[in-house]
């Protein structure tokens, strides 16, 4: 990293926007995790509530990255999106059905009518994380690309042990980060019960991330390239360490809101290192290096990457006042009333 191109910002924009997209919708997932723990039909859809007013604005992160891949670097997009065909439409199927379960779960008072959409909620919500990590595991281990760029696997060969403990630890994270949320958004017995919830996600979430990152070291070594190359990277190693421990320690003394921003600071510096040792590629070929896509040889022309940067300089800024905007209205606890879910 001795130079900063157009390639190299695009790389650091399309991170920016698919981590905003983990911070954002990564609570609304948690939340949808935790849904069936609660029994009570109020308590269910107070969970919904506290994140009604935010959850497709959250998505809305995950649209802008995607877009934003495709063009700034087609190629990576089209071999991802082809090889990974099945898996992202199940991962989109998962969205949607979770979409309609917010949506159509209170519209109807029979008992069997909320508790298939509440399945469906819960349901579609850890799927959603659980492709998400194991995607981002098989672009971390490596996937097998032909000499044109192809992805030359299949499926059942993305469900690989370590692309699976991502996956696992992703539901972890996001359980962790809903859940102190949900306690930010709630009060009474409900409010005591998430408290409850996310001590036991802390413990799972921090278990899970010391086993992924000792099985990481032993087993994806090239993961860790670009720390041993530039030793100063390691700050932001030591920073995702302070962020996860502050967790437990804000969480306790009661301060939710400190604990919630340390939980939005171990996403982001998560994100960093796994960008960081990525770098600059952008999907790692395994078992042949040299057939990998980069920040070069899968990217747009140079005029390309000028305009769409022109025009993102626009629209980031647009959507970061958006959900600035949303956030700020819907503050505070969540109250029923006849407008709730």
């Amino acid at each position: 990293m001795n130079h900063l191109d157009l390639n190299t910002i695009w790389f650091v924009l399309v991170g920016v926007l698919f981590t905003g997209y983990a911070v954002l919708d990564g609570f609304d997932l948690g939340i949808g995790a935790l849904h069936l723990f609660t029994r009570k039909d109020e308590e269910r859809r107070i969970m919904l509530n506290s994140i009604g007013p935010v959850w497709d604005g959250n998505e809305v992160w995950l649209v802008t990255g995607g877009g934003a891949l495709f063009a700034a670097f087609p190629n990576v997009y089209a071999t991802v999106f082809s090889g990974f065909y099945l898996a992202f439409v199940l991962l989109l199927f998962a969205l949607i059905f979770r979409a309609v379960a917010i949506e159509f779960r209170s519209k109807q008072p029979m008992r069997w009518w909320r508790q298939m959409w509440d399945i469906g909620f819960a349901a579609g919500s850890i799927v959603s994380a659980l492709l998400i990590g194991v995607a981002l595991g098989n672009i971390a281990e490596g996937i097998p690309i032909d000499a044109n760029g192809e992805f030359a696997g299949s499926f059942l060969g993305l469900l690989k042990p370590y692309p699976l403990l991502i996956g696992i630890t992703t539901v972890a994270l996001f359980m962790m980060h809903g859940a102190i949320y949900g306690v930010m958004k709630t009060e009474g017995a409900l409010h005591d019960k998430l408290r409850g919830w996310a001590t036991n996600s802390i413990i799972f979430f921090v278990i899970c991330a010391a086993t992924t990152t000792m099985v990481t070291l032993l087993y994806v070594p090239h993961m860790a390239g670009q720390i041993k190359n530039h030793p100063w990277l390691f700050s932001i190693s030591l920073a995702n360490m302070l962020s996860i421990a502050n967790i437990p320690r804000e969480f306790h003394r009661g301060n939710d809101w400190l604990a919630f921003l340390s939980s939005c600071a171990t996403m982001a510096t998560l994100m960093m290192l796994f960008g960081i040792d990525q770098y600059p590629n952008l999907v790692f070929s395994q078992p042949n290096p040299e057939n990998s896509l980069n920040i070069y040889n899968a990217a747009s022309s140079q005029k390309t990457l000028g305009i769409m940067l022109i025009i993102a300089c626009v629209g980031v800024p647009i959507v970061l006042a958006y959900t600035a905007c949303i956030y700020w209205i819907f503050r505070g606890k969540v109250k029923m009333d006849r407008m709730s879910y």
